[in-house]
C-alpha cells in the first residue's frame, strides 16, 4: 500500500463568499467547474509571465486549498495579501498533514499531473504515509516529468510551457484574465516554446545540475535525478538538430536518451523552427 508522506509541502487555505473569484482572476488554473475530487496544478506568475510559485489546487468546503512547497507559503500568503483589497477573503496557513499515494483504493483527490497513472493527495487526518516511501514517490514524480518549484526548478526562471503546465491542464487559455497571461497566451499561440522537461535515461547514475551535452554543445540542464533515471530542461529545437545530425546526447560523457514524457502531448520541432525569445 504505497503511500508517502510530504514533509516538504504545506498548504495555504484561501477562504470567503470572494475566494474563487479571487483567485480566478490571479493564477493560471481554471477553477469554474473544478471537481471536488481533483487536485489540480497551477501557478502564480510574474507579469512577465514565468512562475513565482506553482501549486496544486483543490476544493474547500468555503473556499480553495493551495498545496506548495513548503518553503515558499509564506512569501505566497504576502503575494496573495497584496492583490486581496477589497475582496472578503481570508488566506491564512494550514497545518494539515499532506501524502500522496499511488495503486491503492483510498478516498483521495486525484493529482492531475499524472494523466497516466493514478495518483491520489491526501489531506489531514487521512493522510497517512510511510516515510520510507518518499523516494519511492520522488522517482515516480521524476520518471513521469513532474517537475516542482523550489525542489527541481527555482522561481522566477521558467515559463508555465517550460515545465508542461500547458499539456497537464495548469494553465487555462480560455478563461480571463490572470496575471501574466498576454505572455503565455502569444508563447502558445506562436508555439514558441523551446525548454522543456524532458525524462532522460542512462546506463548509469546521472548528476543533478550536470549540463546535458551533444555535439560538444549543450542542450540542457539535469533537474533532479532518481539514480539512472533524471528530470532536464532541454532546449529542444537543439536537441532536434544533434539527433538529426545523429549525434547522441550525454552527461558527464556517459550516453543517455532523452524522452518526452510519455503524457505530454508535445514534440521535436521540425528544422528551421523559431528560436525562443
Amino acid at each position: 500500500m504505497p503511500s508517502a508522506r510530504q514533509p516538504d509541502r504545506a498548504t495555504l487555505h484561501v477562504t470567503g463568499p470572494d475566494a474563487r473569484h479571487f483567485l480566478q482572476n490571479l493564477i493560471t488554473t481554471e477553477l469554474d467547474g473544478m471537481p471536488d475530487t481533483e487536485a489540480r496544478p497551477g501557478a502564480l506568475l510574474t507579469p512577465q509571465g514565468k512562475i513565482l510559485f506553482d501549486f496544486l489546487v483543490s476544493s474547500l468546503s468555503d473556499g480553495i486549498r493551495l498545496d506548495l512547497a513548503a518553503s515558499a507559503r509564506d512569501a505566497l500568503a504576502k503575494r496573495l495579501h497584496l492583490y486581496r483589497l477589497r475582496a472578503k477573503v481570508e488566506i491564512a496557513p494550514s497545518d494539515e498533514a499532506i501524502a500522496a499515494a499511488w495503486d491503492l483504493d483510498v478516498s483521495g483527490l486525484r493529482d492531475m499531473r499524472f494523466p497516466d497513472r493514478t495518483v491520489l493527495r491526501l489531506y489531514g487526518p487521512e493522510a497517512e504515509g510511510a516515510d520510507d516511501e518518499v523516494a519511492a514517490y520522488r522517482a515516480i514524480r521524476i520518471a513521469d516529468g513532474v517537475a516542482e518549484a523550489e525542489v527541481d526548478f527555482p522561481s522566477g526562471d521558467v515559463f508555465p510551457h517550460d515545465v508542461l503546465m500547458d499539456q497537464n491542464g495548469g494553465v487555462s487559455f480560455r478563461k480571463g484574465c490572470f496575471v501574466g497571461q498576454e505572455v503565455v497566451s502569444r508563447m502558445q499561440h506562436r508555439g514558441t516554446a523551446r525548454r522543456r522537461i524532458m525524462v532522460l535515461r542512462a546506463e548509469s547514475h546521472i548528476t543533478p545540475g550536470a549540463n546535458v551535452e551533444a555535439g560538444g554543445k549543450t542542450i540542457g540542464t539535469v533537474l533532479s535525478s532518481a539514480d539512472t533515471v533524471a528530470m532536464a530542461m532541454i532546449r529542444i529545437d537543439r536537441l532536434a538538430d544533434a539527433l538529426r545530425a545523429d549525434l547522441q546526447p550525454s552527461v558527464d560523457g556517459v550516453a543517455v536518451s532523452a524522452e518526452v514524457p510519455a503524457w505530454a502531448g508535445y514534440a521535436l520541432p521540425e528544422a528551421g523552427g523559431s528560436e525562443d525569445a
